[in-house]
C-alpha cells in the first residue's frame, strides 16, 4: 500500500492519429470536389456568354440584311419610278403569269405526248398492214413455188423437149416471172383473118371441143404451116426467123368459135413493136 501523502502516478496513453488521417482524407475530397465543380460551372457559363454573344450577332447581321434589303427594294422602286406598294403588286402579276406560263406550259405538254401516243399508235398500226402485205407476199410466193411444182414439160410436135408449159393464165404469170423466154398471149376467133402474133400470123381453121382438138395456121418466114388435129396443152413447135429460132405455141381452152393460149419465143428473138 503506499504512503499516505504519497503521489500516485497517472499513466496517460497516447492519442490514436487514424481519426486524424480520415478526417484530412474527407478534407482533401471536398476540396477536391468544390475545386472541379467550380470549374465545370465557370466552363458552361463561358460557353453560354459565347452563344448568347453570337446569337446576338446574328441577330444584328439579320437586322443589318432587312434593312439593306428593305433600302435597295426601296432603291429599285424609286429608279423604275414605282412606289413600294406598286412594286410588290408588280412582282406579284410577275409571278402570277409565271405561273400561268407554267401552266400551259404543263398542258402543252401533256397534249404533245397524247399525239405522240395517238402517233405511236398510228405507227404500230402501219407496222401490222405492212406485216400483214409481207405475209401476202409469202403467200404469193409460196402459191407461186406451188405451182412451179405443178407446171410440167413435155416434147413438142417436132420431137424437141419443150420447156414448162402452162395450162391456165396463173400458170404463164409464173412463166414469165421466171424470164427464161418471151410469152405472148392471144385468143382466136374460128374464120377470122390471120391475127399477128409477136412476129408471125396465127389463124383458127377449125375446132373440135367435144375432143379438146384444133387446128391453126402458123405462117413465119412467108410460109404458111398447117397444125392439123393439135391437142389442148400440146406443144405446137415451128422455126422462125433466119436464126432458125424454136417457137412454141400452146392452146389450153377451146370452145365452138375461139381458142385461147400463148406463144412463146426465145429471149433473143425479135420483138414487135406491138404485141397482143
Amino acid at each position: 500500500m503506499p504512503d499516505e501523502g504519497e503521489e500516485i502516478p497517472v499513466q496517460v496513453e497516447p492519442q490514436s492519429n487514424t481519426g486524424k488521417w480520415i478526417l484530412l482524407f474527407v478534407a482533401i475530397i471536398f476540396v477536391a470536389v468544390s475545386v472541379y465543380g467550380y470549374v465545370t460551372t465557370q466552363q458552361h457559363v463561358d460557353k453560354l456568354t459565347k452563344d448568347l454573344t453570337d446569337s446576338q450577332n446574328q441577330v444584328a447581321e439579320l437586322k443589318n440584311r432587312m434593312q439593306t434589303a428593305e433600302a435597295s427594294e426601296e432603291t429599285l422602286a424609286h429608279q423604275v419610278g414605282l412606289t413600294k406598294k406598286e412594286l410588290s403588286q408588280r412582282a406579284a402579276e410577275l409571278q402570277a403569269q409565271q405561273k400561268s406560263a407554267e401552266s400551259r406550259l404543263e398542258k402543252e405538254e401533256s397534249e404533245a405526248k397524247a399525239q405522240i401516243g395517238q402517233v405511236s399508235g398510228e405507227v404500230a398500226g402501219v407496222k401490222t398492214d405492212v406485216g400483214g402485205v409481207k405475209t401476202d407476199v409469202a403467200s404469193t410466193r409460196a402459191d407461186l413455188e406451188s405451182t412451179k411444182a405443178k407446171l410440167q414439160s413435155a416434147v413438142g410436135d417436132l420431137g424437141v423437149q419443150s420447156g414448162l408449159i402452162a395450162n391456165t393464165r396463173g400458170d404463164l404469170e409464173v412463166l414469165k416471172h421466171k424470164g427464161d423466154r418471151n410469152y405472148y398471149e392471144f385468143t382466136l376467133l374460128r374464120g377470122a383473118k390471120p391475127q399477128p402474133v409477136a412476129t408471125v400470123s396465127l389463124q383458127l381453121k377449125k375446132i373440135d371441143a367435144k375432143h379438146g382438138k384444133f387446128t391453126v395456121n402458123v405462117t413465119s418466114d412467108d410460109k404458111t404451116i398447117e397444125k392439123r388435129d393439135r391437142n389442148i396443152a400440146e406443144p405446137i413447135q415451128f422455126y422462125s426467123g433466119r436464126e432458125h429460132l424454136l417457137f412454141e405455141l400452146v392452146v389450153w381452152t377451146v370452145d365452138k368459135n375461139k381458142a385461147t393460149g400463148y406463144l412463146s419465143t426465145p429471149k433473143n428473138a425479135p420483138i414487135p413493136v406491138t404485141a397482143n
